[in-house]
Order: structure tokens, then C-alpha cells, then sequence
């Protein structure tokens, strides 16, 4: 071999070859095997350095982290080498915060001291990470950055940053504030039942995720409230978060929605803590795909504008609950939630063991399909008489002596404030990871308004669904009325979260109390019937 031949003879190309290969033999955590490269000496560093090749450092972002429902969401310009490179070195960083879990307690040692500013960044780069999930970011929260065990200590630990041990302590509720929000939110994507042992600490889990999911006037189950079915508008989150190198208005649902998916879920590992013996054997599903969540990143986008149109928005997918559902309801003692309501202090919950019972669903969606004209985008011209108008919200904005006539292909609606019938068509409609928000294969209609109608059983009997879709974030509001009268009607108002594998959760109320007023509610959960 002849003696000038050296690394400095290697052409760039086969070095980006190389570095990329020895970067590939290790997915989990930062890219550390193409540090020993960049120190070998200047000529190589200047070849193989963020700063002068982020193209090598966008594909080594693209092994390691999910890109395609980035460019699905945001477009390829977002996605472009120079972001994705700085984007590495962000998350490289902050998942190795993650690891060492210096921001989980509120006092670490007398050389750490708690950043709200720095959780907040954390939680919500870790959210965003999870709803583009598509498997490679989970591995890389949960496998390397132990994302799963942070959460744990920051809801849990008495120390924990969540406050949430610390609030109970002195007879406070838990905070409701952006940061629980997102935690509790990844505490549900990231949640593995199977992994937690019954014993005292457990036993303490699930008891804080419960006075989240039973405790409605203090967590609402929703933003805007669900009283309104066409919000005017609303306050974003002011201080948005930096997602591939630009701020974007993004505000998180409320946490009452997965404090309830995963109260439920976890204690059904505990029968003993219910004052009914649980015969559950359906588990809620928690989706990988990042496809999965485009509905959550779409009520996650609409919940930090300052306005909502009257359309329905990309946060629902027309057919995605219709089918067969099972699930769970809880409830407590009346005099028990009489007294939360007049403001005793978390204890209460504590004390008072929530009785869950099964329920079965059968629901069947319709849609008012509207033609849309050939103006630009941003317009829609609507030819039709309709939608239905909006009702009381205690019964579920149906208008007050609606009635509905089945028909072969669908149901005609008499709305009293219109002049002639409304037809909603019946839809056969079932979502898939490719499909898009529009159910006419020639794009020229779209759907203005969602009905579904159900029935089920419970163990207090048989019983009707009749409910409607809000435009603007997807809430499912359900009238249930027992068969005969004899257990009433209730009011169920919730989410599907997710899509595909997704599950309906929120939380049910009495119908006798105003809308204004806070009522006796419990909480719900249910899964696809397999």
C-alpha cells in the first residue's frame, strides 16, 4: 500500500458512508458513535460536523425518529436538512435530561434546583414526540430515556414535580395546569398496566388518578365547555412551544380525559378497591402509530387558535366510533359526591370506594353531507338547508322535539325550526391508517354534521343512545335513557382518543341539574368489542 495513502485521501462521500454506517449499529440514545470521527483530525471534523453537513445529520435523525406524520402534518419544508440536524441535537439533549431525571422532583439535591421553564419544554417535546409516533420515538423515550419511570416520579414520588402528593398532603387538589396536562397525557400513551406490582404504592397510584377522573368541577372534561356547540372563540396558550425550529400555537386537552383512560384501565389490576367484583377481561388499547393520533394533533392545533369556524375540524374522523363498544361506568355514594361538591378537601375520594359496573354499546353514525362549490380552499360555499339546529345541552344539543324516521340509506331528521326534513346519510364508513378526511372518493361533498344513534345494556338494563358530534374538536355527546323510564336519563359527554385502536372516555352526568351548575357525574371508558 503506498505511504500517502491516509484518511485524508477518503473522498466525502464514502466518509458520510461511513459515519452513518457506524452511527446505525446503535438506535437507542444520541449518535455517539461519530464523536471518535469528528476528533480524528481537522479535515474530517470539517466534512462530518453539524455545522458544515446537516444532510448527514437529517438522515441520522430519520433512523432514529419518526418523520413521516411530520411531513404528513406540517409539509417537507418543515422537514428540511437544516431542521431536522438542529432538531437531533435538541432531542439528543433533552432526552438525555430525561434519563438522568434531574427535573422529576421538586427538590433534588442541593445543587439541582427545579426549572418549570425546563419541564414544560421537556413534557412538551415528549408529547409532540408521542402523537408523531409511529414506533421509532416511543423506543427512544421509553427504552432509552426511561420516559415511563420520569412520569412515575413525577406524579407519584412525594416529592414529585406534578405537586400532586404535596397538594393531597395539605387538603389541596392536584394543580390543573399546562404541564399536568402534558404528563398526564404521556402518562397514558406511554402506560404498560402489566408491568406495575399490587402493593401500597400502587394502591396510592391509583388513588391519585382518581380524585383526577372522579372530580368534574375541579377537572373539567373539556375546553371549551361542553355546553357550547359552536365556541366563538377562546384564549391559545401564550406561550407556544418550539416544534422544528418554529413556535406553533398548540395547547393540550385537558388531563381529566387520560386520568380517567388510565384510572380505569389500572385499577381493574386492584378488584379490590371497587365494592363490585370486576369480571373485565376487554383491555383499553393504547395505538403505536403515529396515523393514530392525527385526530389529537388536530384537537391539539384547534385548542390553541383564539377562534373556531362552524366546520367540523380534522379532529374527528366521520365513522371512526361507529361499531360495538365495551367498556366500564363508575359512580359514587350520592351523599359522598354532595360533599365534593362543597368543596371537602381530596380525602373524601380517598375514603369512598367507586363502584364500576360493565356497559355494552352498538352505535351507528349518520352524516348531513354538503357539496362543496369550486371556489379557492379557504372557502367553502354550503347549498343546503341544515345542519339540524343546536339544542339544549343536557340533551346532547338535539333540539327539543326532534324526531328521527329510519330509512333505507339513512334517517331523516324533522328539526321543528325547519321547513321540510333533513337526511342524514347512514354510513358504513370504517377508518384506516390511509385514509383521509373525506368519505366521497370524488371529493365533492363533505360532511357538515355527524348523528349517532345506539343502543346498550348494563347491568341496570337496556337502553337508547342519541348523540352529536361537536364541529369544532370532536366531543361526543350521548343522551342514555333507560328502557322504561325506571334508572332515568343520563348525559354522557367524552372523546375517542385515538383512531383506528382508539377508546371512548369522559364522564357521564344527571340530567335534572342545570347545565350551569355543577352536577353528579361519574366517569366512563370504552374500548372497541374485539
Amino acid at each position: 500500500m503506498p505511504a500517502n495513502l491516509n484518511l485524508n485521501c477518503i473522498p466525502q462521500e464514502i466518509l458520510e458512508h461511513i459515519a452513518l454506517c457506524t452511527v446505525m449499529t446503535k438506535f437507542l440514545g444520541p449518535p455517539a458513535a461519530i464523536i471518535p470521527l469528528l476528533l480524528t483530525n481537522r479535515r474530517l471534523h470539517s466534512f462530518l460536523s453539524a455545522s458544515s453537513n446537516p444532510h448527514l445529520y437529517a438522515r441520522i435523525f430519520a433512523f432514529k425518529y419518526d418523520v413521516a406524520p411530520v411531513i404528513r402534518r406540517l409539509g417537507p419544508e418543515r422537514t428540511s436538512a437544516t431542521i431536522l440536524s438542529a432538531e437531533l441535537q435538541r432531542r439528543c439533549s433533552y432526552l438525555a435530561r430525561i434519563r438522568s431525571r434531574s427535573d422529576t422532583k421538586i427538590v433534588q439535591s442541593p445543587a439541582v434546583k427545579y426549572d418549570k421553564k425546563m419541564v414544560s419544554t421537556i413534557l412538551w417535546m415528549s408529547y409532540l414526540m408521542m402523537l408523531e409516533n409511529d414506533g421509532k420515538n416511543e423506543q427512544q423515550l421509553r427504552d432509552y430515556a426511561e420516559m415511563d419511570v420520569w412520569l412515575t416520579e413525577y406524579w407519584f414520588d412525594p416529592r414529585g414535580a406534578s405537586f400532586a402528593t404535596i397538594s393531597i398532603k395539605i387538603d389541596k387538589w392536584p394543580p390543573n395546569d399546562m404541564p399536568n396536562s402534558l404528563a398526564m397525557w404521556l402518562f397514558w400513551f406511554l402506560l404498560s398496566p402489566d408491568i406495575f406490582k399490587r402493593n401500597n404504592a400502587f394502591r396510592d397510584m391509583t388513588m391519585i388518578l382518581q380524585l383526577m377522573a372522579l372530580n368534574a368541577h375541579e377537572y373539567p372534561i373539556c375546553s371549551p365547555s361542553w355546553t357550547e356547540f359552536m365556541p366563538k372563540a377562546r384564549n391559545g396558550y401564550s406561550s407556544p412551544p418550539l416544534i422544528y425550529s418554529e413556535t406553533q400555537s398548540l395547547t393540550p386537552p385537558p388531563l381529566a380525559l387520560p386520568a380517567i383512560l388510565s384510572f380505569l384501565t389500572l385499577v381493574n389490576k386492584l378488584p379490590y378497591i371497587t365494592s363490585t367484583p370486576l369480571d373485565f377481561t376487554s383491555t383499553f388499547t393504547i395505538s403505536r402509530q403515529g396515523v393514530e393520533w392525527d385526530n389529537e394533533w388536530e384537537r391539539c392545533l384547534g385548542l390553541g387558535q383564539t377562534s373556531f369556524h362552524e366546520y367540523r375540524s380534522g379532529a374527528f374522523t366521520p365513522g371512526s366510533i361507529q361499531g360495538a363498544w365495551e367498556g366500564t361506568f363508575t359512580y359514587t355514594e350520592f351523599a359522598t359526591y354532595a360533599a365534593l361538591l362543597s368543596d371537602t378537601p381530596p380525602p373524601i375520594l380517598d375514603q369512598d370506594l367507586a363502584v364500576q359496573h360493565r356497559q355494552t354499546w352498538k352505535l351507528q353514525e349518520y352524516h348531513l353531507l354538503a357539496p362543496v362549490s369550486s371556489l379557492p380552499e379557504t372557502e367553502i360555499n354550503i347549498v343546503t338547508d341544515g345542519p339540524l339546529s343546536v339544542g339544549d345541552p343536557m340533551q346532547a344539543h338535539l333540539p327539543e322535539g326532534t324526531k328521527f324516521y329510519e330509512c333505507p340509506d339513512g334517517i331523516d331528521v324533522r328539526d321543528p325550526a325547519k321547513t321540510h326534513p333533513l337526511f342524514y346519510h347512514k354510513t358504513s364508513y370504517v377508518p384506516a391508517p390511509s385514509t383521509t378526511d373525506e368519505i366521497n372518493d370524488d371529493n365533492a361533498t363533505f360532511v357538515r354534521d355527524v348523528l349517532v344513534v345506539g343502543e346498550g345494556h348494563s347491568a341496570w338494563g337496556q337502553f337508547s343512545l342519541r348523540g352529536r358530534i361537536r364541529p369544532c374538536d370532536g366531543l361526543v355527546t350521548f343522551l342514555k335513557e333507560y328502557v322504561g323510564g325506571v334508572r332515568g336519563k343520563w348525559l354522557y359527554r367524552g372523546y375517542l382518543v385515538g383512531n383506528i385502536d382508539g377508546n371512548i372516555g369522559g364522564r357521564w352526568r344527571d340530567t335534572t341539574t342545570p347545565p350551569d351548575m355543577s352536577g353528579y357525574e361519574g366517569c366512563f371508558a370504552m374500548s372497541r368489542r374485539q
